[in-house]
């Protein structure tokens, strides 16, 4: 008989870009201990205070320089008020941009390294993009026919969510029209995303090079990961057991598809007794709860209090 193997710890996922909103600071906004993250995020947002910029919403949380940190301080002003509280080991994964916080939340960076390093990612990945480019999310199709649709409109797959849920990215005048086709070929939904360049696509492979150079000077040769952590890469899922290797995967996954359903796979095979979301949104979690039903998943965003979010935290078995 196959004997089941223990749940143990909990799993993190960092979110990534497109579900910034007005309250998206709220459940920490006024915790002492998410005050250093915020004035981390000040520095790297040209002396705007992040949670000013989310309360003014519009297009500016959207825009790709500002959306990359306010992603990053979401994860870690959450991390720094229950971090504490989360039984270990820990299983962390990033969700594009949100990989970069989930290297400091591994232990593997400071978060003023972390802030420093996504301000200049997003930077790179602006300077490298040359025309209105983005995100659209395809739900219904399988891969062959999603495949042959970025083939004929010069686009190419930047997620995998699942076998019917892909996110393609490119130039910005042909996703519409891409878009159409799916719906006309049988989607069940097509989305234009809130975001402004084409992240995870070969056209940003010089930022690749360049991003992989900033990591290699920003994390020492001899980091090592916890022991009571297990990193997941974004590119394929695979735990970080080399930092070196982990920092190479980091930086090609700006230009090279995220498989998160394998991220997702990962989280599932470490057993975790829960699995939270430190947001922006509960796009991630609500993801997992459909992967792994069996789980308990939840995003910081689905709480009111951070009471409320610390006793789910410490109820893991």
């Amino acid at each position: 008989m196959r004997r089941e193997c223990a749940m143990s710890g909990i799993a993190i996922l960092c979110s990534g870009q497109g579900n910034q909103s007005a309250a998206m600071f709220d459940l920490v906004a006024s915790e002492p201990a998410a005050a250093p993250v915020f004035a981390l995020a000040a520095g790297a947002l040209g002396g705007h205070d992040p949670r000013d910029l989310a309360l003014r919403g519009g297009d500016i949380i959207h825009r790709n320089d500002v959306a990359q940190v306010l992603c990053c301080t979401a994860a870690l002003a959450v991390w720094a008020v229950v971090g504490s509280s989360a039984l270990r080991p820990l299983t962390v994964a990033g969700y594009s941009a949100g990989e970069v916080p989930a290297w400091a939340i591994a232990g593997v960076m400071d978060a003023s390294s972390a802030f420093d390093l996504v301000a200049r990612r997003a930077a790179l990945m602006d300077k490298a993009t040359r025309e209105p480019s983005g995100l659209a999310a395809i739900v219904g199709l399988p891969r062959t026919v999603v495949d042959g649709l970025c083939s004929a409109y010069g686009l190419d797959i930047a997620i995998v969510n699942g076998p019917l849920h892909l996110i393609v990215g490119g130039r910005m005048a042909v996703l519409r029209m891409a878009l159409t086709q799916a719906a006309a070929r049988g989607a069940t939904r097509t989305t234009m995303l809130s975001i402004e360049v084409a992240s995870h696509t070969p056209g940003l492979k010089v930022v690749s090079g360049r991003f992989g150079r900033l990591l290699r000077e920003a994390v020492a040769d001899d980091s090592r990961l916890p022991s009571d952590m297990r990193l997941l890469s974004g590119v394929d899922g695979m735990p970080v057991r080399s930092v070196t290797e982990g920092l190479a995967k980091l930086a090609a996954q700006i230009s090279t598809t995220i498989d998160w359903a394998a991220c997702m796979d990962a989280c599932r095979a470490s057993r975790p007794a829960r699995v939270l979301e430190l947001g922006p949104g509960n796009a991630l979690s609500r993801m997992m709860a459909e992967f792994e039903p069996g789980t308990p998943a939840r995003s910081a965003a689905d709480f009111r209090s951070v009471a409320g979010l610390r006793s789910w935290v410490e109820a893991a078995p």
